[in-house]
């Protein structure tokens, strides 16, 4: 057994072109390239090359993914170096813990322990490895380097002379860009906002001591002279009539089990950590053996899913013990089964129990909301009592809603959710009229949307295929690493407030200055990039070959490239605008 340090080998340009001025950047789209071994790695492949000679077969035990994949193809040519004959296989597994079976019962789901883990049953089950994940981070590989670095050898040796704090590389990626015209879009929102004024009006009415607030079902309007005519038209009308009132059944659904996206999301929003931050001590506790793979797109667990053993681990803690406990007892419900399985991962679940004093500050709060999502996605959906009352009022119809929390269940531990119960409103019934106690024509003014939030970022980044998963946080820190944007605080949130992202002027010169230029697809927005994207997921399902995936994105770059060549007066000037015309950076 032997192991290796991420990826062995890197893709650059043959040395002739090493030299920023040794060629037109357009040119670095056809350029060679040669894969090398870095220096810290040559050691680590050469003990791979020496260990095959003496071997019969190689075992792959990377990560389940396409980088591990990708990774395993290097180990494996390394191997082939020392001993050409050697057998290849892979083991596909997603932690060392024990496995389970189904229970032959009504309790299948459930399962029960087995002696075997995930480990030997991969062993015992190798598979060929996967040239098509293979080939796919190759074909990103090739791409990212050779549109990085056209467009940042062009944007820096076309820009850096313009302003003495352009003295860094103006490095471009083809998420990274996308990442940051997100943050410039909602920035120039803000900024561009008009507030406009609105009017509505308050109904309240007073029975057995609690005043009821009856919302406008209109919402609001804007124009003044029309709400003035419904409001008086209803001050006509001496008595509302109650036309509904209805009481039902409600539930606040517990969360569906964990993605790496969702854990990004939400530890952002409520652990406040960056994405990178979470990323990082998630990996740490699957490498320590506590969680498991933290980089998975799947959000429903496998119907052969041992769930008591996990849950009985936990019935240890002092915080969510007891809760776990009820779970065993009875409490137990099949967690909900979203939309998404990437065949390759459960859902991040915990594996082993560790005490939080064992653990530093940022695993242990990654931890603890690992543990609390799973438990809750075990437990049941909180129950609650709605009631919906509708009165009119004139020609018009006002609304108000309250809400009886019965039985909590999941938002026991799961301490992330809020629901709670409005107050008790008074018995109304149907048919029945009544004298409102005040009626107001009030008005208020819209309010401008907030700056980007780490969460907001990552959801638009999903939806728009920027990044994997995986990926995601290494984007939003590179345009901060690039001084492209900064963060701060939002406003009213105190001291645990939510970190913001606020485009530099020179991110926002970049990103104007790209979308002046006039190209059919702009790089600041995500469609060239998650159609890179899907082209990547097309070679891994055998759909499409590496070589036609390469050469079709880079013909569609280097379009947009020498488009930008032609025009960079255009980039010039936003950048002049925005950046040396303001002194900097700021």
């Amino acid at each position: 057994m032997t192991s290796v340090l991420g990826h062995l080998t890197g893709l650059d340009f043959d040395p002739k072109y090493k030299s920023w001025k040794s060629c037109q950047p357009g040119q670095l789209f056809d350029a060679e390239t040669v894969t090398t071994i870095a220096s810290d790695k040559k050691a680590v492949a050469e003990n791979i090359k020496q260990q095959a000679r003496y071997a019969r077969i190689l075992f792959i035990w990377t990560d389940c993914d396409r980088e591990g994949e990708h990774i395993g193809g290097e180990v494996r040519d390394q191997a082939k170096k020392g001993n050409p004959n050697i057998t290849v296989k892979r083991a596909r597994f997603s932690n060392t813990e024990r496995a389970y079976v189904p229970l032959p019962d009504h309790q299948a789901v459930r399962g029960r322990l087995t002696s075997n883990s995930h480990v030997i049953q991969a062993a015992n089950s190798p598979i060929d490895m996967d040239e098509r994940l293979v080939n796919a981070v190759i074909a990103r590989i090739e791409l990212d380097l050779r549109i990085g670095a056209s467009f940042t050898r062009l944007q820096t040796l076309q820009l850096q002379s313009l302003s003495e704090s352009l003295s860094q590389p103006l490095s471009y990626g083809s998420c990274q860009f996308p990442t940051l015209g997100f943050v410039v879009d909602r920035y120039h929102r803000v900024r561009n906002f008009k507030p406009e004024t609105f009017w509505c009006i308050k109904l309240t009415h007073v029975r057995d001591k609690v005043k009821v607030m009856f919302n406008w079902r209109r919402g609001h309007l804007f124009d003044r002279a029309a709400v003035t005519i419904i409001f008086e038209s209803c001050l006509d009308e001496k008595k509302a009539t109650v036309t509904k009132v209805q009481k039902k059944p409600t539930s606040k659904w517990r969360p569906l089990p964990l993605t790496t996206v969702e854990l990004q999301k939400q530890g952002s929003r409520f652990l406040h950590m960056t994405s990178q931050q979470v990323m990082s001590a998630a990996e740490k506790l699957y490498q320590k053996g506590f969680i498991s793979y933290p980089r998975t797109e799947t959000d429903q667990f496998p119907r052969d899913f041992g769930f008591d053993p996990i849950i009985q681990r936990q019935v240890q803690d002092n915080n969510w013990g007891q809760f776990a406990q009820a779970l065993l007892d009875g409490g137990f419900r099949t967690p909900r089964s979203g939309s998404h399985n990437d065949q390759a991962h459960p859902p991040i679940h915990p594996v082993n129990y560790v005490a939080a004093s064992a653990l530093d500050q940022d695993q242990k709060k990654v931890y603890e909301f690992v543990v609390r999502r799973f438990l809750a996605c075990c437990s049941e959906d909180a129950k609650g009592e709605a009631t919906d009352i509708e009165v009119q009022w004139g020609s018009e119809f006002f609304h108000t809603h309250g809400l009886l929390v019965l039985q909590r269940n999941y938002l026991d531990v799961y301490v992330y959710d809020k629901w709670e119960s409005s107050q008790q409103l008074p018995v109304y019934t149907m048919g029945e009229t009544f004298e409102p106690t005040e009626a107001t024509l009030a008005d208020g003014r819209t309010t401008a949307p907030g700056y980007l939030t780490e969460p907001e970022l990552i959801s638009l980044m999903d939806a728009n295929g920027i990044g994997t998963d995986a990926t995601m946080a290494e984007h939003i820190a590179k345009i901060q690493e690039r001084l492209y944007v900064d963060t701060r605080p939002r406003s009213g949130g105190g001291r645990n407030a939510v970190q913001e992202f606020i485009p530099t002027t020179l991110g926002v010169a970049l990103i104007e200055g790209y979308d002046n230029i006039g190209l059919d697809v702009s790089v600041s927005k995500p469609f060239l990039r998650k159609e890179m994207e899907l082209k990547m997921k097309a070679i891994c399902d055998g759909q499409r070959t590496r070589s036609d995936v390469v050469q079709e994105s880079l013909d569609q770059y280097r379009e947009v490239f020498f488009k930008t060549s032609q025009q960079i007066a255009i980039l010039k000037t936003a950048v002049t605008k925005y950046v040396v015309n303001n002194g900097g950076r700021g």
